[in-house]
This record gives structure tokens, sequence and C-alpha cells, in this order.
């Protein structure tokens, strides 16, 4: 195995060294693009491809970004839905970083004739 592949196989994003004290007291937004993330289909194990877009409004932590980069990898070795997939990025982010707001975007690319976007904003619920 190489050592890129250990280093996401082993990921915990629950670890605190994976989020940083936030030092700003005003909102402001992080608007993070994840271009690359794959995940294999449940069903046939092909795989799926999409963009994540995270954008939060902080509270008192951020996320690290490598940290983000590593556990977005995660999924590739996983069999996971594109509903399931983004719900488990949002609700694992949102519990870890309690931000005052989120929204988690995943943009698949098509497959068979199907595009499929997955949102969902903390606004609105």
């Amino acid at each position: 195995m190489k050592y890129g592949e250990k280093e996401i196989r082993e990921f915990d994003i629950n670890k605190d060294e994976n989020f940083w004290p936030n030092e700003h007291d005003k909102n402001y937004i992080i608007d993070i693009e994840l271009p690359e993330f794959m995940a294999k289909c449940p069903r046939s194990g092909y795989p799926d491809f999409a963009t994540i877009k995270l954008q939060y409004t902080p509270n008192k932590r951020v996320i690290e970004l490598k940290a983000l980069k590593i556990y977005i990898n995660t999924f590739m070795f996983r069999e996971v839905s594109h509903e399931n997939s983004i719900n488990e990025i949002f609700d694992t982010l949102f519990s870890k970083l309690e931000p005052k707001w989120m929204k988690v975007i995943g943009d698949f690319k098509p497959r068979g004739n199907v595009h499929t976007v997955i949102e969902i904003d903390s606004s609105k619920f």
C-alpha cells in the first residue's frame, strides 16, 4: 500500500487536530470546492464522481483544509449512494464544526443520462 492510500484509509475526521480555533468574531463565509469526489455505487460498484461545495459561517472552529481533503478522499473506497454520501458529509462536518450556518452541495457527474445535485442547507431546517 502506498503512503497516501494508507493515510486515507486510516484517517479519522473526528480527531481534534483536524479542527482549529476560529480567531474572528465577525460573520464571514468560508467557501470550499472539492472537484475530485469519488465513491462507488452501492448497486453496481461503478465509480461515481462529483464536485462537493462546502460553504459555512464558522462559529468557534474551522476545519483544517488538508483534513477536509483527506476526509473527502476516504469515500473513494466506499460503496455509498449520492444521497447518503452528501448527508454524511453534512452531518459529520456540522456536528464537529457547530457552524452558525452551513451548506453542502454534491454535484454529481452525469451517468446513464442522469445528473444529480444534492443540496443541504442548515438554514432550511
